[in-house]
């Protein structure tokens, strides 16, 4: 490891940033160097113009992705190299207010049933029975699995939350089976070697492959079971409060766009229009 890679992991672990957003701006920072054949403490300003430019113009990357250059770099070079410089402070991305994708029960089911790896498999049975994000599903330990209250302690989520979730009868035998088969030790999903956590990547990777395989045609992502998981406790009536809280969500806001997206919210105004409809 570099000395100046350790001085910004350094100022993210002191800054409270969590570990996946550390492995994502770390992975930026490279990917910068990389472009230029340079090391990024010996770019100019211009340079940093001319790599955003690259990323929006050329490459043509998703907002998202593009938000997350954009943090990664004010973070290197204002807090550890502490450069004011104006570009810093001109980057920003238009946020796009996209509705997310939902998947039916069956297409859950569908989907998940044809993921070969058993280690996928099951943390992405549990971000969709449990509505975990994928770092949250990733980073269970058998210890956060308790059967006799019948819950999973999600710790230190995003925001550095803690919070417990509740554990479907159906997903605690599937994880007494996987238990049995697999027998995890220090992670309830480790990777190959078991020193780590199972990648996200991986998880993603997995997901993707049986994507393919199915008659799925919606774009489909690991987030994309926690979206499906709300969207389908909304259409059987659990209120909008107690899954803000079961996600974890900072602001109602966030969790309302649920809302648009069930049925039963489609039903009533399909019959609110049609009955405005028959005097014309």
């Amino acid at each position: 490891m570099t000395e100046l890679r350790r001085r910004m992991i350094e100022d993210m672990e002191l800054h409270g940033l969590a570990q996946c957003t550390q492995e994502a701006y770390v992975g930026v920072i490279r990917r910068l160097a990389r472009h230029f054949k340079r090391p990024p403490d010996q770019l100019s300003e211009n340079d940093i113009r001319a790599f955003i430019g690259y990323l929006t113009k050329t490459r043509r990357f998703a907002h998202g992705t593009i938000q997350v250059y954009q943090f990664a770099i004010k973070f290197f070079y204002g807090k550890t190299l502490n450069r004011e410089w104006p570009v810093l402070k001109l980057l920003r991305t238009k946020r796009c207010k996209k509705l997310p994708v939902v998947l039916s029960p069956e297409e859950v089911s569908h989907l998940l049933g044809l993921v070969r790896r058993p280690t996928a498999r099951m943390s992405l049975i549990m971000m969709y029975s449990c509505g975990l994000r994928v770092s949250e599903a990733t980073h269970l330990r058998p210890p956060d699995i308790d059967s006799r209250r019948m819950v999973v302690c999600v710790r230190n989520g995003k925001g550095a939350k803690d919070r417990y979730v509740p554990l479907p009868q159906r997903t605690l035998k599937l994880l007494r089976a996987y238990w049995l088969d697999q027998h995890p030790k220090s992670w309830l999903f480790p990777s190959k070697d078991g020193s780590r956590p199972l990648p996200r990547y991986s998880v993603q990777r997995c997901l993707q492959a049986a994507s393919c395989d199915s008659n799925v045609t919606k774009k489909v992502s690991c987030h994309t079971l926690r979206h499906s998981y709300a969207t389908h406790l909304l259409e059987k009536g659990v209120s909008l409060r107690v899954i803000q809280a079961l996600l974890g969500h900072r602001s109602p806001r966030t969790t309302f766009i649920y809302m648009h997206l069930t049925q039963g919210t489609m039903k009533q105004v399909h019959a609110t229009v049609d009955d405005l409809m028959t005097g014309l």
